[in-house]
């Protein structure tokens, strides 16, 4: 074809193949051959022969495809005769340089488009608008494939990344996963200053540790209590069966923790005893171990959500445009901040991540009742000479609201599947989850806990913030209410005149969507435990939907859902029937499920104050 083409524009026009070996000879001659002034030979051939023919005088290569970086730098090398020295003559116009590199693209060389940009970047070549605006939309539909991935690492570590293309992980903030989870909400509001202790240290600026409230720490509380739990002997059970992302006890040297199951490789768990991948929810940090060292830890311990939250040190970053630290300032931080209170300013939160700046070493001088500030977290770091500022770390982190994405269910109502779980420390899924916490009264304002992480409530929380116009239509989370008995949950929606709904049931989620004149719901409740779902039914009866869930295991359950939501909330007028029939056994040292039953329904009775369509 191209020859034809060639042949029909009267351009003299030569080929070969590898099948024409033969033909070498004679090419070479006709290459070689003076022509007349003004003629050009073009010769058409297959990589395969580049290396036999040794041609190194030619003006232009025309690329119909994109090879290989090595066989493209063999066709770059056919015109090594007429390479310019521009260090040595910088006199030399790029516009009439001898030797010329043609790329065609199509619509069908799209994976190759960023590629090419890089390269032309790299050459300081001119690049043509449309390669520009090509490349961008290719990579924009490339970054919606991976929206379910976590977030680029070194895009939190140093608000950028080198390599998108080849990046696997995400570049966008998706509100599913984003949402603030295991920090207060005084904090995620405004900056706020606390105190944080690093356990698990990843790098100079990275960090797994825990926010210590001073005055009154559940956690430490928590962790007293497991430990006096398992002092006596007859309450370290090894698990017999080991789950996948269930929650355990691991006795590390006197200290008993809690881990959760992260990994189980197929072909171990044949074995009586094989090794799990697990994870310390309230450190960060990750491990292996053999299935008979966990413990069996009671739910009571369980009701705590995950401690463990990723901080991370703002404007510093390695030299010498790296992207990973030196070993030896890691090795400096590790020594200088672990196990150590620090006082902190969090200035941006995205899911399980703090941002912090600063992070300060703070001692107090008893004698004096004063406090001095020992170190700066980053000024250490700049002082080893081994990292350098980065001014514009947080600007880069917040351009990424400026480009924010959400899922549209104003324009399909099918429900979301899962989320792919990931074995990366900060995605994580916890069985109770990260949302619902012990309250007690005097500790409640202080850490209250962020709104579920239902996509709709983040679009509406950034449409107030903001004023963004990421939806043509809004979609609002209903107010629910619920009680159970012992065999069934009843959930209420209330929702008016409702024109047209659809109710999914699955094991441990249910989907609920209507519409009501202009608006439309959608609740995608993750639930407590699993329910039947065949024997679970959805009715419209006056101005609410009636959900009503069979269990698999009869019971009580502790809460409804798994994330806790402002709109959902416990329905007081079937409290007696509830208390009446409750299965929980009378005693203040059993009844701690019980209290936390009430606690959540009192936070949730209080949180659904707020109207749910504001």
């Amino acid at each position: 074809f191209v020859i034809q083409a060639l042949k029909s524009n009267s351009i003299f026009s030569l080929k070969i193949h590898k099948e024409s070996e033969f033909d070498f000879k004679y090419i070479l001659n006709q290459w070689t051959k003076k022509c007349s002034s003004g003629t050009r030979v073009v010769l058409v051939l297959t990589d395969d022969c580049m290396q036999s023919l040794g041609i190194t005088d030619a003006t232009c290569v025309i690329h119909y495809s994109l090879p290989a970086p090595r066989i493209f730098g063999q066709r770059l090398r056919s015109m090594s005769d007429n390479f310019s020295n521009v260090i040595e003559d910088s006199s030399v116009d790029q516009e009439y340089a001898k030797a010329r590199s043609v790329i065609l693209l199509t619509e069908n060389s799209a994976c190759h488009a960023p590629g090419i940009l890089r390269y032309l970047q790299h050459g300081e070549a001119e690049i043509p608008p449309e390669l520009h605006d090509f490349t961008a939309k290719m990579l924009e539909a490339e970054e919606d494939k991976k929206f379910s991935r976590p977030l680029c690492a070194c895009l939190k570590a140093f608000g950028f990344c080198k390599n998108r293309t080849a990046c696997p992980d995400r570049h966008q903030i998706n509100l599913q996963i984003d949402m603030p989870q295991n920090i207060p909400d005084k904090v995620t509001e405004t900056p706020a200053r606390v105190t944080i202790l690093p356990l698990h240290i990843v790098n100079a600026t990275n960090y797994f540790g825990r926010i210590v409230d001073k005055q009154k720490d559940q956690y430490t509380t928590l962790a007293e209590e497991i430990n006096e739990y398992f002092k006596k002997p007859s309450n370290k059970t090894s698990v017999k069966s080991v789950e996948k992302l269930a929650v355990y006890g691991l006795c590390e040297k006197t200290f008993f923790h809690r881990v959760q199951v992260v990994e189980i490789s197929p072909k171990e768990e044949e074995n009586l005893f094989f090794m799990v991948k697990i994870k310390y929810i309230d450190e960060g940090r990750t491990s292996q171990v053999q299935s008979y060292q966990l413990l069996h830890l009671p739910a009571r311990f369980q009701c705590l959500p995950p401690q463990a939250v990723e901080f991370v040190v703002c404007r510093v970053k390695p030299i010498d445009n790296e992207i990973e630290w030196n070993p030896k300032v890691t090795h400096y931080i590790q020594h200088k901040i672990k196990g150590k209170l620090h006082e902190a300013k969090i200035v941006h939160t995205l899911g399980n991540t703090a941002w912090v700046d600063p992070m300060v070493r703070v001692t107090r001088l008893s004698d004096l009742k004063v406090s001095v500030n020992e170190y700066n977290v980053r000024s250490e770091i700049l002082s080893t000479g081994l990292g350098t500022d980065n001014p514009e770390h947080i600007t880069q982190l917040q351009k990424l609201y400026g480009h924010m994405k959400v899922l549209d269910h104003a324009k399909n109502l099918e429900p979301l599947g899962k989320m792919e779980d990931t074995a990366g420390p900060e995605n994580v899924s916890n069985p109770q989850n990260t949302s619902v916490r012990e309250h007690s009264p005097e500790n409640r304002n202080s850490s209250k806990i962020t709104l579920g992480s239902h996509p709709c409530d983040g679009v509406v929380q950034i449409k107030e913030a903001e004023d963004s116009t990421l939806h043509q239509h809004k979609c609002f989370y209903p107010e629910i209410k619920w009680f159970q008995n012992e065999e069934s949950v009843t959930v209420k929606v209330k929702i008016a005149s409702v024109a047209d709904h659809k109710c999914e049931f699955s094991k441990d989620k249910v989907v609920f969507s209507a519409c009501s004149g202009d608006k439309i719901y959608l609740a995608d409740m993750e639930l407590y435990q699993y329910i039947l779902p065949e024997k679970s039914t959805c009715v419209i009866k006056d101005k609410e939907a009636i959900i009503a869930l069979m269990k698999e295991k009869k019971g009580a359950w502790c809460k409804l859902l798994k994330n806790k939501n402002p709109h959902v909330s416990f329905d007081f007028e079937h409290w007696e029937d509830f208390e009446d029939k409750s299965p929980f056994p009378v005693g203040t040292k059993k009844l701690h499920c019980a209290a936390a039953v009430t606690e959540e329904l009192v936070d949730s009775s209080e949180d659904s104050g707020t109207e749910s369509d504001e």
